[in-house]
């Protein structure tokens, strides 16, 4: 059974460099596989998701990305904040998106005047949208299962989630106090939880290790640990504390060399050992990564390091792994 069967809003946080919009896109493929109907959002402006799924940029509107094994899709959007800020300027005061009015403030770059003078605005738009999404339904019927929210990095995530305290600067009354609070209801609510993706670094870790103290402080939900890019150690556990200790057996290696048709010479010998004393450091150093990640008890699932790039092919790999790690 899936680990978050009730959540319908999955945010995916990492720092920068952890594959976080990766594993955003397999987690959706993993979401939609059997049949379901998930949609990926994207907040950054950095079209990462049309580069993974090969495709043309994202327009603002939902498209088709892809299919899931077993049947589903897998819908994609780039939000836009100006489209966005339309969106929400029809929503609330029915000002139609392709009237005079909306063109005006396309040429007048409405989105940057209305950032400038309300630094937050940015941030109310993106996650209105994502619960827009989130909670938009048809005859009765979500119109997505799920939504899978490409975020922001783990050093701001909490800040651009976390809107009502954006909003407190904005207005106090009105729509958009009301719009923020609703947005909040949602984001704190059992249908929603931040991943977050990391690395076995002492950085990714740690920044891990903050957000999710700054996510529970201001109460929101978190869910699993997504540890991507794992190496599998290349020696056994007696052969990597024998390196760490610089005991490793100078003649087996050398006599390794000659087996394999090499001539082993004290310098190559010598530049070996070296090699596995660095590997045994850095395995030794996921394993302090691993305890301290153990050590926020929550889900933790762990995507290996693919030999090529990750392209859609390498994306089912991945959600394949997710689903089979129980995270979908």
């Amino acid at each position: 059974m899936a680990d978050f069967p009730d959540v319908r809003l999955h945010v995916v946080s990492g720092k920068g460099g952890t594959g976080k919009t990766t594993v955003a896109a397999a987690l959706a493929l993993a979401l939609a596989s059997g049949g379901r109907r998930v949609l990926l959002l994207e907040v950054e402006g950095r079209q990462g998701i049309a580069q993974l799924f090969d495709t043309p940029p994202l327009p603002y509107e939902e498209r088709k990305v892809a299919t899931a094994p077993g049947g589903g899709d897998v819908y994609a959007l780039a939000v836009d904040p100006e489209e966005a800020l339309l969106d929400y300027l029809h929503m609330f005061y029915r000002l139609s998106p392709n009237g005079v009015a909306a063109r005006a403030l396309r040429r007048a770059g409405a989105i940057d005047f209305a950032t400038t003078i309300a630094p937050g605005m940015r941030d109310v738009l993106l996650t209105g949208k994502m619960k827009e999404a989130a909670v938009r339904s048809k005859d009765g019927r979500h119109v997505y299962d799920a939504v899978v929210v490409d975020a922001p990095p783990t050093g701001r995530v909490a800040r651009f989630l976390n809107i009502s305290e954006e909003v407190s600067g904005l207005a106090k009354v009105g729509p958009i106090k009301n719009q923020s609070e609703g947005v909040m209801a949602v984001l704190r609510s059992p249908q929603t939880r931040v991943h977050l993706v990391t690395l076995l670094e002492e950085m990714p870790v740690q920044e891990t290790v903050d957000a999710v103290a700054e996510l529970e402080a201001i109460r929101l939900p978190v869910g699993g640990v997504v540890v991507n890019m794992v190496r599998t150690p290349l020696l056994s556990p007696a052969h990597l504390a024998a390196a760490s200790a610089g005991t490793l057996d100078r003649s087996a290696v050398s006599a390794g060399l000659s087996t394999a048709g090499v001539k082993a010479d004290d310098a190559l010998v010598g530049v070996l050992l070296a090699e596995a004393a660095d590997h045994a450091s850095r395995v030794a150093l996921e394993e302090r990564g691993r305890d301290a990640l153990a050590g926020l008890q929550r889900p933790s699932y762990e995507l290996p390091l693919l030999a090529e790039a990750v392209d859609l092919g390498g994306l089912y790999e991945l959600s394949t792994m997710l689903r089979e790690q129980g995270m979908a």
